[in-house]
C-alpha cells in the first residue's frame, strides 16, 4: 500500500512551527510496510486543502492527514475530508464526554466552540485523544483510506501509535527493516564511489547514502513478509560495509556522535574532559545533551583568554610566545592540562581561528587544532574546516567539536 502525508496549517508553510510530524509518520508508516510517496504541506484554506486531498486520493491508496482538527473556524480538516466523500458531520457523544472531562481535569472553561471537535464524519472511527481535546478519525470508503490526526506531536504521536497502528495491521503485507551505519571522516561522494556496484546491484536490502553536517549516513534497508526474517537480510551486508569502510564508521544505530561517544565511555568505565578555546563550549554541551553523560564526563573548561590556558590549563607561557595559542604544540599542552586537573581518563582540546575575521595568510581562517592525551594514546589533529564553508563560523566550531568528539572514539579504539 502506498500513502501521502498532508500536514495542515499556515504555520507549517511561514516555517513558525517545524513540521516534525511528516518525519514521524513517514519512519512508522514505513515500519508498517506502507510506502509513503508523497508530503505535502496546505495552508488553512478549504480550497486548496479539497484540491491537495483530491490529488493525494488520485495517486495513492492512504491519506495521512495531521492539523485541522480544533475548534476555530479555520480548522477544516475533517469538514472537507467529509465533504468529498459525502458524508455528513455527525457528534460522536463519546468524544463530547471525554472532552467536558478533560476541561473538568485541567479546570478551563468548556466554550461551545469546542463542540465542533467532536463532530466526525458519519461512519467513521473515531480515535480517541489521551493527552488534548480533538479526536482524530479514521476513514475507509471506495478503496481509500484517510487518517485525520491532530497537529500537535504530543498528542498526534500516541494518537497514531496507539489508535490508528492497530487498524493498519490488516494492511500489512510485508515490513521494511533499517539499519543505519554512521561513517565521520570520509565523504558522501567517496563513500558512493566506494560502494558504487553493491548500491546498484543490490535491490533488497537497498543501500542509500545521505550527507549530514561533515557525515554520512548509510541506511540499509530489507522489505520481508515478517521483522526476523528481514532483520536476518541485513546482517551480511551491513558487516561488509562496515568492514569495507573500518574506522571511519563510528556507531550503528546510534542516535548522535555525542551518543557514541557516551555510549563507548560507559562501557569501558571511562570518563572524559574538554578544554575548549575556538568551539567555546560546544564540545561539553554535545556530551551533556546525552542522557547518563555525567557518569563519564568530568569537566570542561572553556579557555578563550591564553591567561586562562595558562593559569587553569597549565599552558606554557614558552609555548604560548612561541608557537601561538592556534597551534598543535598549544592544543597538546591544552588536553594534557584538562586531564591532569580533572583526574580523567581521556582529555580533549581545540584551539582554532572560527572567523568570519582573525585569520591571517599563515594561520586563516578555519585553521583548527584538536588535541588528545590519554594514558595510551595521543595525538594532535590540523584541520582546515572553511574549504567549502565560506568561512561558515558556526560550522567550523561544529566540525571542530565533531572532530574531538570522533577523536575520543578513536582513542578508545587504541585499548
Amino acid at each position: 500500500m502506498n500513502a501521502e502525508i498532508l500536514c495542515v496549517g499556515t504555520e507549517l508553510l511561514l516555517g513558525d512551527t517545524l513540521n516534525t510530524n511528516a518525519s514521524f509518520l513517514g519512519k512508522e508508516l514505513a515500519k508498517r510496510g506502507i510506502f509513503v510517496y508523497y508530503q505535502s504541506v496546505i495552508g488553512d484554506n478549504e480550497g486548496r486543502l479539497r484540491q491537495a486531498l483530491e490529488l493525494a486520493l488520485s495517486r495513492c491508496d492512504m491519506v495521512v492527514t495531521t492539523g485541522g482538527l480544533g475548534p476555530t473556524y479555520d480548522d477544516l480538516t475533517k469538514e472537507t475530508v467529509a465533504d468529498y466523500f459525502g458524508r455528513e458531520m455527525v457528534l460522536d457523544e463519546t468524544a463530547l464526554r471525554e472532552m467536558h472531562d478533560f476541561f473538568d481535569r485541567i479546570g478551563r472553561e468548556f466554550t461551545e466552540n469546542n463542540a465542533k471537535q467532536a463532530m466526525i464524519p458519519k461512519g467513521a472511527v473515531p480515535l480517541q485523544n489521551h493527552n488534548g481535546t480533538a479526536p482524530g478519525v479514521f476513514l475507509e470508503q471506495d478503496g481509500k483510506t484517510v487518517i485525520l490526526l491532530p497537529g500537535p506531536p504530543r498528542e498526534m504521536q500516541p494518537m497514531f501509535l496507539n489508535e490508528a497502528v492497530p487498524l493498519l495491521k490488516k494492511y500489512r503485507q510485508s515490513v521494511l527493516c533499517s539499519r543505519n551505519i554512521h561513517v565521520f571522516g570520509v565523504g558522501e561522494s567517496k563513500i558512493e564511489s566506494m560502494l558504487h556496484d553493491r548500491m546498484l546491484e543490490s535491490m533488497n536490502p537497498t543501500i542509500a547514502p545521505y550527507a549530514k553536517d561533515g557525515e554520512v549516513l548509510l541506511r540499509v534497508t530489507a522489505s520481508a513478509g515478517d521483522q526476523e526474517t528481514a532483520e536476518k537480510m541485513l546482517e551480511a551486508p551491513v558487516r561488509e560495509i562496515v568492514d569495507l569502510l573500518g574506522d571511519a564508521v563510528y556507531g550503528i544505530d546510534v542516535e548522535s556522535l555525542q551518543n557514541a561517544v557516551v555510549q563507548r565511555l560507559a562501557q569501558l568505565g571511562m570518563n572524559a574532559a574538554t578544554a575548549e578555546s575556538c568551539t567555546g563550549g560546544l564540545i561539553s554541551k554535545r556530551i551533556t545533551e546525552v542522557p547518563g553523560s555525567s557518569e563519564v564526563f568530568e569537566c570542561g573548561v572553556c579557555s578563550y583568554a591564553n591567561r586562562i590556558k595558562e593559569q587553569v590549563l597549565g599552558v606554557g607561557s614558552e609555548t604560548l610566545r612561541r608557537h601561538g595559542a592556534v597551534s598543535p604544540q598549544t592544543a597538546a599542552e591544552m588536553a594534557a592540562g584538562v586531564r591532569r586537573i580533572s583526574g580523567a581518563d581521556i582529555g580533549v582540546s581545540t584551539t582554532g581561528i572560527a572567523g568570519p575575521g582573525g585569520g591571517s595568510e599563515h594561520k586563516p581562517v578555519g585553521l583548527v587544532y584538536v588535541g588528545i592525551d590519554s594514558g595510551f594514546y595521543q595525538d594532535v589533529l590540523e584541520l582546515h574546516l572553511a574549504r567549502g564553508y565560506d568561512n561558515d563560523r558556526e560550522m567550523i566550531r561544529y566540525l571542530a567539536s565533531s572532530h574531538a568528539l570522533n577523536l575520543i572514539l578513536k582513542a578508545c579504539k587504541k585499548l
